[in-house]
């Protein structure tokens, strides 16, 4: 098996769990833990496992050049796109974080316009308007609040912000991945993630009655901290390594079908009229976006 074909697996893997995190998490909030304090046991367990696992990895030494464009990728990736999502998805509902968290491949196009000097044509254009415009509606007509969702728009909003920062974060780190081992970079972001995050994420943490959870509740954080947060990080990562961050961003595609199916599956969700329409606009815009030009020969 070719090195492309495995980076292709690892972010399609990458994206499953993703897709499966929306309604998982979301079961345990706020009865059990606090979105930030969730984030706190996120960012510590996944610490842990890299460095731990780094043992058996070679030992890098990181550049000084390199600090800066670390400390921004934790910064975007370990601190505001989880903490933007996990607090969303407190507020909103699994399937409108499926569709929302679509447009990541959008903003990391747009972004690759604005530093990267990647060309911009009309069918780009419309593929940025079309999925932006999905989450438009979602935020502005979509329910405001359902039973354990208690304000939806404030939520949707997060969800735009985590796409965001999540999709900066994908920019930033590309050029890491080509100079460090996987382990490396992570261990170090969750690190930083760690600091970066306790201030907001501490109170919640230690109101956990942890003695108390039932097994429900144990499953799902333990999915989140290993799922959802050391395998995705790591096979984004791997991923990057082989991939544009355009073609791994593009993977996210899959993510509402499978974060939808799921939710619905579970009896977690309801899919109206509203989520479907915006969820087309924004796959129909993350299609346009990815759409490589085509080059015809004589």
């Amino acid at each position: 098996m070719n090195n492309r074909v495995v980076a292709l697996l690892a972010a399609l893997g990458a994206t499953t769990i993703y897709g499966l995190n929306h309604t998982i998490a979301k079961v345990v909030m706020p009865n059990y833990i606090g979105a930030f304090g969730f984030i706190m046991l996120r960012v510590t367990g996944a610490a842990a496992l890299f460095w731990f696992f780094s043992i058996w990895t070679p030992k890098e030494r990181i550049e000084k050049s390199d600090y800066k464009r670390i400390f921004f990728a934790a910064l975007l990736g370990m601190c505001i796109n989880m903490l933007m999502f996990f607090k969303g998805l407190e507020l909103s509902t699994p399937i409108n974080s499926g569709v929302i968290v679509t447009l990541t491949p959008i903003i990391v196009f747009v972004l690759s316009v604005l530093f990267l000097n990647e060309s911009l044509g009309w069918r780009k254009v419309a593929g940025i308007v079309l999925g932006f415009s999905g989450a438009l509606i979602l935020i502005l007509y979509g329910k405001k609040e359902m039973a354990n969702a208690p304000n939806i728009p404030l939520g949707n909003l997060l969800f735009l912000i985590n796409a965001c920062s999540f999709g900066a974060y994908l920019i930033l780190v590309k050029p890491l991945t080509k100079k460090y081992h996987t382990f490396t970079l992570m261990k170090w972001m969750f690190l930083l993630g760690i600091l970066m995050t306790f201030p907001i994420t501490y109170q919640e943490f230690f109101a956990v009655q942890w003695g108390q959870l039932p097994f429900d509740a144990i499953w799902r954080m333990a999915f989140v901290v290993i799922g959802t947060t050391f395998l995705t990080y790591m096979l984004n990562v791997y991923a990057l390594k082989t991939l544009a961050a355009t073609t791994v961003g593009a993977f996210i595609y899959l993510q509402p079908l499978i974060a939808i199916v799921y939710a619905l599956a579970t009896n977690n969700d309801v899919l109206d009229i509203t989520k479907a329409g915006a969820g087309v606009l924004v796959l129909l815009g993350v299609y346009l976006v990815t759409q490589k030009k085509r080059v015809v020969t004589p």
